[in-house]
């Protein structure tokens, strides 16, 4: 048995499975401090609503950038911990010291500065860790693999939302303390969190973990292999003229999906500042309370996807990743479609049941259907090139969405909202299109 894709690999035990994905909680965490609490930080720091979207421009940039050339190194590399361990550890420690510095930013550029390296380190860690569950598993445990890891994806933004208001209720900080720059105290240590986080996760992943060994072959295919970054970049592009036609499928669909979900995150803060609050000032009470209101909501969401994706590997093996997906994605649009109208604050919670399922379900079921039609030698690159299918509309939504925020959406983040909505119906029709290569 060994880790090449080659030949069967062990079946692991449900408690090894979860082991294995315990490092996406911390890489996760801080995921979830970036989608919870960038726009309100740069707000702070002066920011203005219309071009907020280019401050973004971090995360996706360098996912275009790193996570293929990543990808593509990590299927190449030999050392003592293996092929895709070295990447963990690296990108872990530098996502740690970058969520030090993020909430003592001194100037706006200062934390889009941070927000890079921050992104770059997640993007080091992220794509290797996604070939390392396609490599440890048999392929009969991929769903149970992907959607654990989905699950912890679920469990570490619910922590990282609900961090604040946690801070506010249990330990009872005050919420409208700040630093001279007006940032929350609160919001401070969530990140000082996320650093310990970030780290530990990851190593209790790797000791508990480890890769499989290498076979004696597929060691002297990987060394007969051209090493650098020349070989690596000719082997993305290689990988792209050879691209299983599954996955082209599913780049239409993750073109609708990533714009919505980037609209979402940069503006439902704003939103609800407006609509339960009726506030645009970010030193205003009511915007740093549609902060906490947001941390709940997004607490609760991620909970829902933590449950939803446990639940969804004997609906997904039963009924496939397609029609699951697509289902999970038609109640969050629905839901991102009224949100807007709703402005008492229990409610709030019914269409965040949406958009938690489609969050499990994103983090899991196009990674099935991904890994039912890819190689097992090129599962890093392919896995980094995958990811170009997310950061590409993100990088779309950026440019595109100032240039219409003011003369279509009439300068309201209440309309960036539902047009997030709408998109994941058309993400919905679009995962019905997908003709997988496996049963799935």
């Amino acid at each position: 048995m060994d880790g090449s894709g080659t030949g069967m690999r062990p079946r692991l035990t449900l408690g090894q499975v979860v082991n294995m994905n315990v490092g996406f909680f911390g890489i996760q965490y801080s995921f979830g401090l970036q989608q919870g609490n960038m726009s309100p930080l740069y707000r702070y720091l002066g920011a203005d609503e219309a071009t907020l979207p280019l401050l973004w421009l971090a995360g996706p940039m360098t996912g275009l950038l790193v996570q293929p050339v990543v990808g593509a190194l990590s299927d190449r590399t030999l050392s003592p911990r293996g092929r895709r361990t070295p990447y963990f550890l690296v990108g872990a420690v530098l996502c740690s010291l970058a969520l030090l510095a993020m909430p003592f930013s001194r100037t706006l550029w200062m934390a889009a500065g941070l927000l890079w390296i921050l992104d770059a380190a997640n993007n080091v860690t992220m794509e290797p860790y996604r070939a390392y569950v396609s490599d440890r598993l048999d392929p009969a445990q991929h769903a149970q693999g992907f959607l654990t890891q989905s699950a912890f994806t679920g469990l570490g933004q619910t922590l990282a939302y609900l961090t604040p208001s946690l801070l506010v209720g249990v330990v009872g900080m005050n919420p409208d303390a700040v630093n001279d720059r007006g940032i929350p105290h609160i919001t401070t240590l969530a990140f000082l969190l996320g650093a310990v986080f970030s780290i530990t996760s990851i190593l209790w992943s790797v000791r508990t973990t480890p890769e499989l060994p290498l076979s004696d072959a597929e060691r002297a295919r990987i060394a007969a292999l051209p090493q650098g970054m020349g070989p690596a970049l000719r082997e993305i592009a290689d990988a792209i003229r050879e691209m299983p036609a599954t996955m082209r499928q599913l780049a239409v669909m993750k073109l609708f999906q990533w714009y919505a979900m980037f609209c979402y995150w940069q503006y439902v803060v704003l939103a609800l500042a407006r609509t339960l609050f009726d506030t645009s000032d970010p030193q205003s009470a009511g915007f740093r309370e549609a902060g906490l209101v947001n941390g709940q909501l997004g607490g609760f969401y991620n909970f829902v996807a933590f449950l939803s994706a446990l639940a969804m590997v004997p609906l997904t093996r039963r009924l496939g990743a397609r029609g699951v997906h697509a289902a999970a994605l038609a109640a969050a649009g629905v839901g991102l479609w009224v949100l807007p109208s709703i402005t008492d604050r229990a409610w709030l919670f019914l269409p965040m049941v949406g958009v938690g399922v489609a969050w499990g379900s994103m983090m899991g079921n196009p990674y099935v259907m991904l890994a039912d039609a890819i190689l097992p030698a090129r599962v890093g690159v392919y896995m980094g090139i995958f990811n170009m299918f997310i950061v590409l509309p993100m990088m779309l939504q950026i440019f595109t969405l100032p240039l219409f925020y003011e003369a279509w959406l009439g300068g309201n983040p209440a309309n960036v909202v539902r047009l997030a909505g709408g998109l994941l119906l058309c993400a919905a029709v679009a995962t019905l299109r997908v003709r997988s290569a496996g049963r799935r």
